[in-house]
């Protein structure tokens, strides 16, 4: 156990101090034709060391109740000013329903009773935040496994992409971020509803957001409105899987 701990320590090291230098450069790098090339070439190191160092069902460490944060601050938006997400909350996302679609054989919309009804999982993680801050929060949600077993997606799905209700922009640019299957098959990987024991705060995501453990926290999509699955990301705003990584963040970012 010492071991997969030292390696998981190492793999975080790694891979936030590539993330920092992303987020540390400046934008007439991000900008420019050599500088992409190079987060890529980083990525593909990253990934490649987490995936050989880790098996696909290797778990974020899990901690106890003693080691609760005093509170879990917002990261990202905090409120999204989208007036049908303004709707849904004003009524205690009564009307909430997670539509899940793309290349699958059976498309189908959740609701939040239904996604409460759905086999239930609760874990203590580690937030890792890419602005330097870390935090243990207890979740509670669906393991998204359980979402992609309904909707069986075709032969040809790659990635699962998360849709936003929270715009990014004055132009309306909506979040949206993506994992590959073996991370949404992951038995830690939620649609969670739930933090410390009560209602997921709009603060922190609410009705639903994404916990995918073995990844920094931009990758932890909130105010999921819609689950897609796609091939590739061709199609998708700017074709690299996620809000940041269109501004020349990294789209894996294993710890």
């Amino acid at each position: 156990m010492r071991r997969a701990d030292d390696r998981r320590h190492f793999l975080r090291k790694l891979v936030a101090g590539s993330t920092a230098l992303v987020l540390a450069g400046c934008d007439a790098a991000s900008r420019s034709t050599w500088f992409p090339k190079v987060l890529a070439v980083g990525e593909t190191a990253n990934r490649g060391a987490q995936r050989l160092l880790t098996s696909k069902n290797s778990l974020a460490q899990e901690f106890s109740e003693a080691d609760l944060s005093p509170s879990f601050r917002s990261n990202g938006t905090s409120n999204p000013r989208n007036a049908e997400y303004q709707r849904l909350a004003a009524g205690a996302f009564a009307d909430y329903a997670l539509r899940v679609d793309g290349l699958v054989n059976s498309p189908a919309t959740f609701t939040l009773a239904q996604l409460r009804a759905l086999p239930v999982r609760t874990q203590i993680t580690r937030h890792d935040c890419v602005e330097g801050w870390s935090a243990i929060g207890k979740w509670t949600g669906v393991p998204l496994a359980h979402i992609v077993a309904a909707v069986q997606p075709k032969a040809e799905v790659r990635y699962a992409v998360f849709h936003c209700a929270d715009a990014m922009d004055s132009k309306g640019t909506p979040y949206y971020e993506s994992i590959d299957l073996e991370d949404a098959m992951h038995p830690q990987t939620l649609l969670a509803y739930e933090l410390n024991g009560t209602v997921l705060p709009i603060a922190n995501g609410a009705p639903i957001r994404l916990r995918v453990e073995r990844q920094l926290g931009y990758k932890h999509a909130k105010y999921v409105m819609r689950i897609e699955f796609v091939s590739s990301f061709a199609a998708l705003h700017g074709g690299n899987g996620g809000y940041w990584e269109d501004q020349g963040y990294e789209w894996f970012a294993g710890i």
